[in-house]
């Protein structure tokens, strides 16, 4: 832990917690746009490596809480609640003067519960989807913070209807991409053919889904270079860490499989692709809003599965259905995600014409464009000034 902070200043002290890599770059864009209001603002939590170049002060790594699906938080939960109550202790010795739990909220809406118990102005930023399982979360919500920051505009529709302080920001990915990603661009800047086929390998950002994904995807790849040996494949990761272990489990299962890994470049690589074989996640709206093709997939625990059957009532689970209301990309789930259901969906994308669902992908672009950080900073500050 850092050095405590023992003398409250006119200069604001924002506290925020992130859990994962799509968090570090909201956290990031919040900090930028707080700082155009106050330049020497102090912030402090826990941050990835955008916020952390920006002078953030991060207590813990990041990846303490980058954990998906229930039993895998169940085989984290000690460290999980020493790091909740450590905040906790922290944060109400030296109390900052807005807490923001970004994402993670199985572990951030219980700290922002106790920090406003503390008398600590507390925002959450992103939703959970409350409107797709556990609904009664919102009650939680509602005792836990001041204010949240939805990033999709249904979002506040269903916080309206239970009365809970909502404010919608729109996407800073949809701020951020522009509406036309220049796919001859991005292979100059990669390096990459200018007239091939490309497939991107997208299996997550967690050491769990590269594992549970990599290996139908691998087995498609090799199906599908077999049917087009000039396609090529390349796998934008978000780390070393990840690349590591995509390169081991490559050989596992396709030591022969010609893949061009790519670090931290994810959105270039997907602007490279004509097609994007990829995990479930907030990347599928990275992916739409740059505007190719992808065919979605996703596996869970057995046990977590399950448990998800049961309480999720959804008719997708993609970020691009769920704002299309409709399919707009296909999505395989668990047992599913096989190459006999997966090649033929990547191989009618990479060859045929996608104009139609170029134009959905804009509708979707166009609705999210609300300069989401500029949003976001505004409603801290008028929370802050409250």
């Amino acid at each position: 832990m850092v050095n405590e902070i023992t003398t409250k200043t006119q200069v604001p002290i924002f506290a925020i917690v992130v859990g994962e890599h799509s968090g570090d770059t909201l956290g990031a864009g919040l900090m930028k746009s707080l700082r155009v209001y106050y330049p020497d603002a102090h912030f402090i939590g826990i941050g990835g490596d955008k916020m952390k170049a920006l002078g953030f002060e991060s207590l813990f790594a990041m990846d303490e809480l980058a954990v998906m699906g229930i039993v895998e938080v169940l085989g984290r939960i000690r460290r999980l609640l020493f790091v909740r109550k450590s905040l906790t202790q922290y944060f109400t010795a030296n109390k900052p003067d807005v807490f923001i739990g970004i994402d993670a909220p199985d572990f951030t809406i219980g700290l922002e519960l106790n920090l406003k118990k503390q008398g600590i102005k507390t925002v959450h930023y992103v939703s959970p989807s409350v409107w797709a399982w556990r609904e009664k979360r919102i009650f939680k919500i509602a005792k836990a913070t001041n204010m949240v920051l939805a990033l999709l505009p249904f979002e506040k529709a269903f916080y309206d209807k239970h009365q809970v302080p909502c404010t919608f920001v729109g996407h800073p990915l949809a701020d951020d991409i522009p509406l036309n990603s220049d796919k001859q661009k991005a292979r100059l800047a990669l390096k990459l053919p200018e007239n091939a086929k490309i497939l991107a390998l997208m299996p997550g950002s967690r050491g769990g889904e590269l594992s549970r994904l990599l290996e139908p995807f691998f087995q498609s790849a090799i199906v599908l270079q077999q049917q087009n040996p000039a396609l090529i494949f390349i796998a934008p990761m978000v780390s070393e860490k990840r690349a590591k272990q995509f390169l081991t489990l490559k050989t596992q299962f396709a030591d022969k499989l010609n893949v061009q890994v790519i670090i931290d470049k994810t959105q270039t690589a997907m602007a490279a692709s004509d097609c994007l074989l990829m995990a479930s996640g907030t990347v599928t709206l990275e992916a739409a809003l740059i505007k190719r093709p992808m065919v979605i997939c996703y596996k869970f625990s057995p046990i977590t599965h399950l448990l998800a059957k049961w309480l999720v009532k959804l008719k997708w689970f993609s970020l691009p259905n769920l704002l299309a209301n409709k399919t707009l990309v296909p999505e395989l789930l668990q047992s599913e995600v096989i190459p006999d259901n997966i090649v033929p969906l990547v191989t009618e994308r990479l060859y045929e014409d996608q104009s139609a669902l170029n134009e959905s992908y804009l509708n979707i672009h166009q609705q999210l464009r609300c300069d989401a950080s500029k949003q976001a900073a505004q409603a801290v500050i008028n929370l802050y000034k409250s």
